[in-house]
C-alpha cells in the first residue's frame, strides 16, 4: 500500500500545467542550438556538406546539382568524396533556420533557388545577410518568400544586392506596408528581375 502512494505522488506533480510560453522557450532554445555554426565542421567536410547538415537538422530540404530528388532525411545524407554533392536548391518551408546559422551559406557556389515559406525566425536581418553572401550574389536566380511574418519592406529592399536574381515571388507578408515603393526600388536596382507579388 505504501508503494502505491509513493508511485502516485510523482504522477500528481507531473500533472501540473507548465506556465504559458514555457514550451515555446524550450523550442526556441533548441532551434538556436540547431543553428549554431560549427566552423570546424565546415573546414572538415566542406561548405555544401556542412550546410546540408544544418538545413536538414532545422527541417529544410536540399536538392543537389544533377539530381531531381529532394534530400530530406538527415541520416540519409549521401556519402562520397568531399565536394561531390553541391547544393543547388533549398526549400526551407516550415524550418527553424535563423540568422545565427546563415554563416553556413558562405561558400555555397551553386545555389540557384531558395524558398522561404512559413519560417518563423526569418526576419529582415536574414534577408540582408542572404543578399550580402558573395557566392549567392553570383549564383542565386530564384527566391520565394511566403508567409514569413517578420519580413518587412526593409528586408525585401535589402535583396537588391542579389545582382543575378531573375525571379522573386512574395506572398502573404503582412510586414510589407509599402509594396509599390518596395517593388519600384527593387525594379530600379535589378532591371532584369521578374517580380511577382501576391500581397494584400
Amino acid at each position: 500500500m505504501v508503494l502505491l502512494v509513493k508511485l502516485g505522488q510523482p504522477v500528481c506533480s507531473l500533472s501540473k500545467i507548465p506556465p504559458p510560453g514555457a514550451c515555446r522557450g524550450f523550442w526556441g532554445w533548441l532551434n538556436a542550438v540547431f543553428n549554431k555554426v560549427d566552423y570546424e565542421r565546415i573546414q572538415a567536410v566542406g561548405p555544401d556538406r556542412a550546410a546540408s547538415e544544418w538545413l536538414l537538422r532545422c527541417g529544410a530540404l536540399v536538392r543537389y546539382q544533377g539530381y531531381q530528388k529532394w534530400q530530406q532525411d538527415y541520416s540519409g545524407l549521401p556519402t562520397g568524396p568531399l565536394g561531390k554533392y553541391k547544393i543547388e536548391a533549398i526549400d526551407a518551408t516550415e524550418s527553424c533556420i535563423m540568422y545565427r546559422g546563415f554563416d553556413y551559406l558562405d561558400g555555397l557556389e551553386h545555389v540557384t533557388e531558395i524558398k522561404l515559406q512559413k519560417c518563423i525566425y526569418i526576419q529582415d536581418e536574414c534577408l540582408q545577410r542572404l543578399s550580402e553572401t558573395k557566392s549567392l550574389q553570383k549564383s542565386l536566380l530564384q527566391l520565394k518568400i511566403i508567409s514569413c511574418g517578420n519580413v518587412t519592406d526593409k528586408g525585401i529592399i535589402a535583396l537588391h544586392k542579389l545582382m543575378n536574381l531573375e525571379y522573386l515571388y512574395l506572398s502573404d507578408l503582412p510586414g510589407i506596408r509599402q509594396k509599390e515603393t518596395t517593388a519600384h526600388v527593387l525594379q530600379q536596382a535589378l532591371p532584369n528581375l521578374r517580380l511577382e507579388l501576391d500581397l494584400e
